[in-house]
């Protein structure tokens, strides 16, 4: 069945629901929204292009998912509530079951969360997502990416690489993404990939805790990279720490993980820093919240980042980061 824009808008409306917070809603030029007092505004927005940021048969259901996924994310990596966003999408043509898809997709992560659809826009053209995601801090207690320094430990939430493994995957056609597969191990690597976990519970809990935090969208060393940069500071990441996939382990691809963990992206971890002396208390909060963090390398002096094996010596490992994915001649 065919919508036009006004029955799209509608379908989307229709699974959103009246907060104390927002004055005015879906179905004026702008909504009205009311932030709390001493809440400062934390502000993000992406696009995920079909064919570029997924692959073109992923289910309307996960680029739901995703889409305000990554968006999440940035929220985390702030230590920020979420509160609002606002959905942007370009379709090719108006297919009320993708939209119900979709929208089945991003609310069950929406909901989750506390996270209110307040508008937004609908157009023709190629497959193309834009969210823009609102969230509140406490003023004074945002995560930054410019506050690490020499002594602080560097930490990493979950297992990044595990993303990457499964584009790898299917790229070489060992993964189909179009549906859940009946291998538990491989369907966990499929899922790592088209529903990441915004680490949420965990920049919340690192409020007051984590010295400078981001989140692992371009990979592990680049995205430290960045931390480095502004803080002016280097860090130092041993390869023995960083954390071992249990899936890569049982599909016998350990060896090809390995080579993942340092520069593949898309993961949606969280990297930050941390004074030393709050190691128990890092771990502590991290538990509390099911999250689990490995500490992989500590904040010196100087610049850059340099990955050092087991006798301190750098090993030269791929650090450009995440280019989107690569689609042709699939």
């Amino acid at each position: 069945m065919s919508l036009d824009e006004f029955g799209l808008i509608d379908r989307i409306r229709s699974r959103t629901g009246a907060r104390a917070d927002i004055a005015l809603g879906i179905g004026d030029d702008a909504a009205l929204l009311l932030p709390a007092p001493g809440q400062q505004l934390v502000v993000t927005a992406d696009t995920l292009n079909a064919g570029v940021h997924f692959p073109h048969e992923t289910p309307a259901q996960d680029i739901g998912w995703k889409a305000l996924a990554v968006n999440l994310s940035d929220l985390a990596a702030m230590g920020a509530q979420p509160a609002w966003c606002t959905l942007s999408l370009s379709l090719p043509e108006s297919s009320a079951s993708w939209v119900e898809g979709f929208a089945e997709g991003f609310f069950a992560l929406a909901d989750r969360h506390g996270m209110a659809l307040v508008g937004g826009d609908t157009t023709r053209g190629p497959l193309a997502i834009s969210i823009t995601a609102m969230g509140q801090v406490p003023v004074g207690q945002a995560l930054r990416r410019d506050g690490a320094r020499p002594g602080d430990d560097v930490w990493v939430t979950g297992v990044p690489g595990e993303a990457g493994l499964a584009l790898a995957l299917w790229q070489q056609r060992q993964l189909a993404v179009a549906g859940p597969v009946a291998e538990p191990a491989r369907e966990q690597l499929r899922l790592r990939l088209a529903r990441p976990t915004p680490r949420l519970e965990a920049g919340l809990a690192l409020r007051g805790l984590a010295s400078a935090a981001i989140d692992v969208s371009d990979g592990l060393l680049a995205d430290l990279g960045h931390v480095c940069a502004r803080s002016g500071v280097a860090a130092e990441v041993m390869e023995s720490s960083l954390p071992a996939s249990q899936h890569a382990s049982e599909l016998q691809l350990g060896a090809a993980f390995e080579g993942l963990r340092a520069g593949a992206g898309d993961d949606y971890e969280l990297c930050f820093t941390a004074p030393a002396s709050a190691r128990a208390q890092v771990a502590q909060s991290m538990a509390s919240v099911a999250v689990r963090a490995t500490r992989i390398g500590y904040i010196r002096t100087g610049s850059g980042v340099r990955l050092l094996d087991g006798e301190g010596k750098a090993v030269s490992r791929e650090r450009s980061g995440f280019n989107h994915f690569s689609i042709g001649g699939q």
